[in-house]
């Protein structure tokens, strides 16, 4: 099986490669991290301690493991904590996040790039956050005895129902997992059909509740605005995490006198959006733009701080052909929020926020009219916001629960190897 698996990795490779060269060249961004993606580096040194490599893929699975990682560092048998992550938002994230660890590249999930990989190294456990089940890599992790866990644990019904239509191509990596951590019960039931064992599947609840920290204020959020050109005495919608054909819905939708700020959710995106909204501040440029209520957020890292001065969050990718954005950071800081009819892939944040009145889900003919209302009613902004914060604080303590099962798992290991 593994041979089929990596003679498909390479059709698939020698077919998109000239694809990923052009989409390269279009972007003006070629890439210098071939090597670490085929398995390749520096050895890491043999740890003092047993060793867990946490892998997240983009931003926000980077953000999700923030306090699982404090934590795990935080705790009397100090783990030795490597960070895999495999995008270029998601690693230079990792990087700023995880500066006292070690943070590597994930790999591509051919055989030899997999051995490679843990060869240099040398996990004791393996930590994958939400869903991320290369069939290689877990084999390899079985061979050698490694366990592999899904922390924060997601299976959504479209990503479901890919991997049962292949589920002769998956069910063995299944099979193999360790233990699983859950979100929610109906994560759980679906991977164990996909073949986990039922008794390996924990229920843990969700993690990004707890990276959710809830403040009234944001360090250098002051600063950002002033940088920004926003005018703290005028209505700010900010709209996080944005797709490309949500910005001119955006525009239209916000009523004159009220600013804008859109925070696309790829980097790719920053100069489409910059264009739908023409005359916008750019972060990244540093430099008013012709047009005094609209602003562009296209640097990474600083949303927080748009969504601390924010009157009314609209979240991004829920209006248009995609599948919604994360709620729970604005919910957080007691924000009044407007989300479309897509929020597929954050269902259970959204059905949270639902269920306590704490969220406005509506259709984008219904956008205008929505942020108007909440512009013009300050007492409603007051209410949700406080409704909002309220489900976060109610749905913490994931990451506890979360660390002190890998850390057993762990201390097992060392029962076992004694």
């Amino acid at each position: 099986m593994r041979r089929l698996r990596d003679a498909a990795y390479i059709f698939a490779m020698t077919v998109t490669a000239p694809i990923w060269a052009w989409r390269m060249h279009r972007a003006g961004k070629l890439r210098t991290d071939w090597a670490a993606r085929f398995g390749r580096g520096t050895a890491l040194s043999a740890p003092a301690r047993r060793r867990i490599l946490i892998h997240a893929v983009s931003v926000g699975e980077v953000n999700a493991i923030r306090q699982l990682v404090e934590r795990l560092a935080s705790d009397h048998a100090k783990p030795d904590i490597v960070i895999a992550a495999t995008t270029d938002t998601g690693f230079a994230r990792a990087q700023v996040l995880f500066g006292n660890h070690t943070v590597v590249r994930y790999p591509f999930d051919a055989s030899w790039m997999v051995r490679r990989f843990l060869d240099r190294v040398r996990p004791d456990l393996v930590a994958l956050c939400e869903l991320e089940v290369w069939p290689n890599f877990v084999a390899a992790c079985a061979d050698r005895s490694i366990p592999v866990v899904v922390v924060n644990g997601r299976l959504s019904a479209r990503s479901f129902s890919r991997y049962i239509s292949a589920r002769f191509i998956v069910a063995s990596s299944f099979r193999a997992l360790h233990s699983v951590f859950a979100q929610n019960q109906e994560y759980a039931a679906r991977f164990v059909a996909l073949g986990v064992n039922a008794n390996s599947v924990f229920v843990t609840g969700t993690m990004k509740w707890d990276t959710a920290q809830v403040a009234d204020e944001v360090p250098g959020a002051a600063d950002f605005a002033e940088a920004m050109g926003i005018d703290r005495s005028r209505p700010l919608v900010v709209a996080g995490s944005t797709a490309p054909e949500e910005h001119r819905l955006l525009r239209e939708a916000v009523p004159k006198g009220v600013q804008l700020l859109c925070a696309p959710r790829k980097p790719e995106w920053f100069d489409a959006a910059a264009a739908e909204l023409k005359g916008c501040s750019r972060r990244s440029t540093r430099s008013p733009g012709s047009a005094v209520d609209l602003f562009l957020l296209d640097t990474i890292g600083e949303l927080r701080k748009a969504y601390a001065l924010a009157d009314v969050v609209v979240i991004g990718r829920s209006f248009g052909a995609l599948y919604g954005s994360d709620p729970m950071e604005p919910a957080a800081l007691g924000k009044a929020i407007i989300a479309g009819p897509r929020m597929h892939d954050f269902q259970d944040s959204a059905e949270a926020l639902q269920s306590a009145n704490a969220i406005v889900r509506i259709d984008p003919s219904q956008l205008f009219k929505s942020i108007r209302r909440l512009v013009d009613d300050p007492s409603e902004r007051v209410r949700l916001g406080r409704a909002a914060r309220e489900v976060v604080i109610a749905h913490q303590g994931a990451t506890e629960r979360t660390s002190e099962a890998l850390l057993s798992i762990l201390s097992a290991a060392d029962n076992h190897h004694a």
